[in-house]
């Protein structure tokens, strides 16, 4: 799997579309109601459908931003690398945040598929915490590139 923003252009796994607000305004809904399943899976004790949900509400805050620059995504990975390229190479976005999205990629991945990795209470709640930063920097991103 490609895992760079020109091998994601290549093969089509990051592809221009007309740019939206509209659906970069219902991504972010998108990725404020699964924070709240999030906060619900938690405090109900299912921690792996936590870490799914927070990671969930990444995607959809981060594809925000995709939307709004007139792309759509066919790779979950390469959300990450076209934030890498579009905004951390211009210094409109601390790394930090494509890192945390590619690491709560590789929980989500592993909590969905390794059958000897089962989430913990505190997998879950750093997982809820850091979707909610992460939702947070997008938003601040997306309030800078829409004016």
């Amino acid at each position: 799997m490609p895992f760079n923003y020109n091998d994601c252009i290549k093969e089509g796994l990051l592809r221009k579309i007309p740019p939206s607000k509209d659906k970069a305004v219902q991504s972010f809904k998108k990725a404020h109601e699964w924070l709240r399943e999030a906060e619900n899976s938690l405090k109900g004790e299912a921690f792996g459908s936590a870490i799914l949900a927070s990671y969930t509400a990444m995607f959809h805050a981060a594809r925000a931003i995709l939307f709004f620059d007139g792309f759509r995504e066919k790779s979950h990975a390469c959300v990450a690398r076209y934030l890498e390229e579009k905004y951390v190479k211009t210094d409109n976005l601390d790394k930090k945040w494509v890192e945390l999205l590619d690491h709560s990629r590789e929980i989500r991945h592993n909590d969905q598929y390794d059958l000897s990795f089962f989430s913990t209470k505190e997998e879950a709640g750093k997982a809820l915490e850091s979707a909610r930063d992460f939702a947070s920097s997008m938003e601040v991103l997306f309030k800078l590139i829409s004016k």
